[in-house]
């Protein structure tokens, strides 16, 4: 055996002997290299939002998603916040801008500037809360003023925990969001992390099955928290459509 590549054990230790001296040069160059490498940069960057009445759960189903964790005690989201979530999805690296925004009232005038640039809508209520699914008209308003048409839409209904608890049927989120031209819904779990990859993973999905297969690279920005659309979705790819509730 090539000296170069014996082990040898330190007197009374399990540490290695020679250092880097005896390392083959080979495999440091190659170490090297790969300590250097940057990560391969996005190719898509997308912002999603999530909106929908006080208490529903939105910053849950963001954290669980982003983090994997579920907090049982959360504060109501101010304004708005955000997270970063690196999803990859048809051989596509994405980078997921999520923003979770307030669901009082006095927020609306600051969280509507973030509707323009979602490509992704999820609007969420909560099974067990009928007053949170009788919002739902007031905020489809909200995003036929703000949102673009572009814009992919789903509706959850979440805290499917609380099933014994639970005051809207699933046929009554079926009705909802079969008014709603291209709207998807399901119902989701951020306690027990039922359905919510596949809430997020499914509106990228249909995002990315409208976006052109290449795009310029100065399309690309590299911060994180621009809130235009990277990239820009052609009009043509999809016709106007009404959200009339």
């Amino acid at each position: 055996m090539d000296s170069r590549y014996e082990i040898q054990r330190r007197a009374g230790g399990s540490g290695f002997s020679g250092g880097s001296a005896n390392a083959s040069p080979a495999l440091t160059g190659a170490q090297s290299r790969r300590k250097k490498m940057p990560p391969r940069p996005a190719d898509y960057k997308l912002q999603i939002i999530i909106i929908g009445s006080r208490g529903v759960g939105k910053t849950s189903l963001m954290e669980r998603f982003t983090d994997d964790t579920f907090c049982t005690a959360c504060k109501s989201t101010v304004g708005v916040d955000f997270k970063i979530k690196t999803v990859e999805l048809r051989g596509k690296k994405i980078r997921l801008q999520i923003w979770d925004t307030a669901g009082q009232e006095r927020f609306n005038s600051i969280t509507s500037a973030y509707y323009r640039g979602a490509k992704g809508i999820v609007l969420v209520y909560d099974i067990t809360k009928q007053e949170t699914f009788e919002d739902l008209p007031k905020w489809m308003k909200m995003i036929d003023k703000y949102a673009s048409e572009e814009a992919e839409l789903l509706l959850v209904g979440n805290k499917l925990d609380c099933e014994t608890d639970r005051a809207i049927t699933r046929q009554q989120g079926e009705r909802f969001a079969s008014r709603i031209s291209g709207m998807r819904f399901c119902e989701s779990s951020a306690k027990d992390n039922f359905n919510v990859d596949e809430i997020f993973h499914k509106l990228v999905d249909d995002i990315l099955s409208k976006m052109p297969l290449e795009i310029p690279s100065k399309e690309l920005s590299n911060s994180v928290l621009s809130l235009q659309p990277e990239p820009e979705v052609p009009p043509e790819l999809t016709p106007p459509r009404a959200r009339c509730c």
